[in-house]
C-alpha cells in the first residue's frame, strides 16, 4: 500500500467505500463453510458482511490502525496484519474478496503472485477497484494548481483498463471470468466533502509542503469543481470502477 490512512476519519466519513463493496460481494460463491480472505479489509464492515453469509472468513489488512477499529467493532472475527504484496496464509482459502484496495497497490505482480499462492485450485478472486479515469476530473485540476506553481503532482495510484489488467491476471495463472468497467459517481458527505475527500486521499503529492500553501491548492482546486462537480447541494466524486471475478488455474 502506497498510502496511510487516518482510520477513524475513514471510517467517519467514507462509510461510501464499504457500502458500495456489498454489492460486489455477489460475486463471492458462499457456501456455508468456505474459507475467505478478505485481502485490505479496513475497519473490518464488509468481513462482517462475509462472516454473515456464512463463510470461515479472515481479515487481512496493513494498517495497525484500521484494524484496531475492526477488532473492537467485531472481536468476534479474526484479524491479521500483513502486506498485500507478500503475504503467505497457513492456509489456502476458497476465496479472496478485495474492495477498494488494488489501486493503491504500486507491486500488482506481487499482489497476484501472493494472491495466486493463496487460492485453492478453482479458487476465485473477487475484486472491485479504480478503473481507467477514476476521480480525473479532480486530479486534473489538483495538478493545474501544482504546475501553476511550479510543483509536481505525483500519481501514486493505478487505474488500469479490463484489456490492460487481464493480461495481467492470465500471467499469475488467474484466469477472468467476469470483468466489467463502469461510471459511479459518489456523493460525499457535508459542504466540505469535497476538501475532506482531498485529504483523505490525495496525500502523497502534499508531503513536503508547508499546510499554508497546501490548503491554498486545495481551496484552489474546490473552487474550480464546485460548478461541475456540486449538484443541488452535494458533492460528488467521479469515480469509475473495475470489477472482476476471476479464478486460480
Amino acid at each position: 500500500m502506497n498510502i496511510k490512512w487516518n482510520a477513524k476519519g475513514y471510517t467517519k466519513d467514507f462509510q461510501f467505500v464499504h457500502q458500495y463493496g456489498e454489492d460486489v460481494l455477489n460475486l463471492l460463491d458462499i457456501e456455508k463453510g468456505i474459507k475467505v480472505l478478505d485481502l485490505g479489509c479496513g475497519n473490518g464492515a464488509l468481513t462482517k458482511k462475509i462472516s454473515d453469509m456464512g463463510a470461515d472468513v479472515i481479515g487481512m489488512d496493513a494498517s495497525g490502525e484500521m484494524l484496531e477499529i475492526a477488532r473492537k467493532n467485531y472481536p468476534e472475527l479474526t484479524f491479521i496484519q500483513d502486506d498485500a504484496v507478500n503475504f503467505i496464509l497457513n492456509e489456502q482459502v476458497d476465496a479472496i474478496f478485495s474492495n477498494a484496495v488494488f489501486h493503491w497497490i504500486d507491486n500488482q505482480d506481487g499482489l497476484l503472485e501472493s494472491v495466486y499462492n493463496g487460492l485453492k485450485i478453482n479458487g476465485s478472486l473477487v475484486c472491485e477497484f479504480g478503473g481507467y479515469g477514476c476521480t480525473e476530473t479532480i486530479h486534473s485540476f489538483l495538478q493545474k494548481a501544482f504546475e501553476a506553481r511550479g510543483l509536481e503532482y505525483k500519481r501514486t495510484f493505478y487505474f488500469p483498463t479490463i484489456d490492460e489488467y487481464t493480461p495481467i491476471l492470465r500471467k499469475h495463472g488467474l484466469q477472468t471470468v467476469y470483468a466489467a468497467l463502469f461510471d459511479r459517481k459518489t456523493a460525499l458527505i457535508g459542504e466540505d466533502g469535497m476538501k475532506n475527500w482531498i485529504e483523505m486521499f490525495v496525500i502523497q503529492p502534499f508531503k513536503g509542503l508547508d499546510d499554508s500553501l497546501k490548503n491554498e491548492i486545495i481551496d484552489e482546486a474546490v473552487k474550480s469543481l464546485k460548478p461541475i462537480l456540486y449538484q443541488n447541494g452535494v458533492w460528488y466524486a467521479d469515480y469509475v470502477r473495475i470489477r472482476l471475478k476471476a479464478r486460480k488455474i
